[in-house]
């Protein structure tokens, strides 16, 4: 049943909330806020002598006010959200905090610092509060904090509908309820990943991809724009980067499990500019998304040495793969590849200023290697004991240079083999395994687990599902994720920067299967990396996102519905 909000939700909502603190939250609270709030509360009574179910009417007369440069961009991005879903835009003016005008509502956004009883820097940095009176709407917090308040006022949106009327342009009234919401993350790194190398997505999508984060409150987009499939992004030194190796020849037909295996003859590419890169950068930033690119190295090199055949360790030739797995053409370490690498990442470094840049380091077979001489003699030079650590003495070279040019490496899990370069993050996706060793090192790391959020698996079991690689990760096992192993010690903890999921697109070869595989699982994992586990309720979360829906669904989302009621 969904219930229409100003009639009947405030009863359940106010009633079952503490006046202090939301760890009192049970399955009754249905505030459609997702990633959950840390604190929602009734709004304090006003001199007016509002109720506990008065409601803020928001129409296109409501105006915003800012009280700075980053608030007045806040408001932009909010009000290009309304005009995209809801066919209006709001009337945005610059004013003093304690400045009061005549308007019938008010919006009214403030910069500033909000403390809070966690003590980590991003909770500071990026906590907000909501409080939604009668005829006014504050929102402060600083850095983020503005921008995720507002997100968590969006999705008030659907609650104010009654529940036969469905959010649409034409809906230009809004009933929100009086309420004050506190909130903060619980970690820094709140991270979703896009694999644009085994099929490419336009930079629109890529941007309306990181619309879906910015409205859950993600702030990591890990772009993935090399591999064997294809080169996504342009490189001005080496231009057969994107020239030959943005392009395939034709494309696995199937599953890569098939026999025999069958491929179309349909050349298949394309990649991003440096300026659509930038473009895509700023439009992030302004949504307070840190973009981390990934190049890849020293496996999944394929479109790499078939654009320069000298990086490999034999003389080829290499073509750009049009099938899935793992292959065996990677980067020889010598002198001119680490010159050629060199000076990608001197461009990448150029184009996106995000602290970390994340190298890949997965997935590497030694096979070639082993079989070459120079190979041989380098490992003997170097006092290496094999070729884990010719591996480990690869990233070593770049982290050195990536950290000369002021930013830091993060590799997948298997740059520990043979020795974790000093300064590097490390990101566990083969289970929990190398995050734990890494974290028990003292290195960042940052949780990204196969078995709980790889989004490229299947979410159900229902008969109609659509192809994916394999493996089952539903709903529930996403919300149920709990990134802080227990085999660590709490100052271990500590090194355990945040969680993120990953969606690799073998299958996923249009915009509407991202949606379908991204979503409601997306929502679940921002409750992972947001919300106190102590606050989670599976349930709760369920009554929550069966009301959110009306938001996807007047946002025309192509999400799945395998896990509702």
């Amino acid at each position: 049943m969904r219930y229409s909000f100003p009639l009947v939700v405030f009863c359940i909502l106010f009633g079952s909330l503490s006046q202090s603190h939301a760890a009192d939250t049970t399955p009754k609270q249905i505030l459609p806020i997702i990633p959950q709030p840390v604190v929602v509360r009734e709004a304090p009574t006003l001199p007016s002598g509002q109720q506990a179910n008065a409601t803020f009417q928001l129409s296109e007369k409501t105006l915003i006010l800012t009280n700075g440069s980053q608030t007045e961009s806040d408001a932009t991005v909010f009000n290009e959200f309304l005009a995209a879903h809801f066919g209006f835009r709001l009337k945005v003016k610059r004013a003093a905090a304690s400045q009061k005008l005549s308007a019938a509502s008010v919006i009214r956004l403030v910069s500033t610092k909000i403390e809070t009883n966690k003590q980590t820097a991003h909770a500071h940095k990026d906590a907000y509060t909501l409080t939604i009176g009668e005829k006014e709407i504050t929102i402060a917090g600083n850095n983020a904090g503005v921008f995720y308040g507002l997100q968590s006022l969006l999705q008030l949106l659907p609650a104010s509908q009654p529940a036969n009327q469905a959010l649409s342009k034409s809906t230009k009234m809004f009933a929100l309820p009086t309420c004050v919401v506190e909130d903060y993350p619980r970690f820094g790194w709140r991270g979703m990943h896009l694999d644009v190398s085994r099929h490419f997505f336009s930079k629109d999508f890529v941007k309306k991809y990181i619309d879906y984060l910015a409205l859950y409150k993600m702030n990591i987009f890990h772009w993935h724009l090399t591999d064997d499939q294809g080169w996504r992004l342009e490189i001005k030194k080496y231009p057969k980067l994107t020239s030959v190796g943005a392009y395939r020849k034709g494309t696995l037909i199937g599953h890569y499990t098939e026999k025999p295996v069958r491929y179309d003859s349909i050349r298949y590419g394309g990649y991003y500019t440096q300026a659509d890169a930038r473009e895509v950068v700023e439009y992030a930033r302004k949504r307070h998304i840190t973009v981390v690119p990934e190049i890849e190295m020293p496996g999944h090199a394929s479109a790499a040495v078939a654009a320069y055949p000298e990086l490999a360790s034999t003389p080829g030739p290499f073509e750009v793969i049009g099938n899935w797995g793992v292959f065996y053409d990677v980067f020889c370490p010598k002198e001119e590849t680490f010159q050629f690498l060199q000076n990608v990442l001197a461009e990448v470094i150029a184009i996106f200023p995000s602290k970390y840049i994340h190298i890949g380091g997965d997935e590497c077979p030694k096979d070639r290697w082993k079989e070459s001489e120079f190979c041989q003699a380098l490992i003997k030079k170097q006092g290496l004991q094999d070729e884990h650590e010719l591996q480990s003495y690869f990233i070593q070279r770049i982290e050195k240079f990536v950290n000369s040019k002021g930013r830091q490496i993060i590799g997948w899990d298997e740059i520990l083999e043979g020795g974790l370069a000093p300064n590097a993050a490390v990101m566990s996706w083969r289970g929990e395994k190398g995050g734990i060793e890494a974290a028990k090192q003292h290195h960042p790391v940052v949780m990204s687990p196969t078995t709980t959020v790889y989004f490229d698996y299947y979410q159900s079991q229902k008969p109609g599902e659509p192809l994916a690689i394999g493996g089952f990760v539903p709903l529930d096992l996403v919300y149920r994720y709990e990134p802080l192993p227990k085999e660590l010690t709490p100052a271990e903890q500590q090194y355990i920067i945040g969680a993120q999921a990953n969606l690799w697109t073998e299958y996923i070869a249009t915009p509407d299967k991202v949606e379908y595989m991204l979503l409601p699982r997306l929502c679940a994992l921002a409750e992972v990396v947001w919300t106190p586990p102590e606050q989670k309720n599976y349930d709760a979360f369920m009554g929550r996102l069966k009301q959110h829906t009306q938001l996807l669904d007047a946002m025309k989302v192509n999400y799945s519905k395998s896990a509702l009621p």
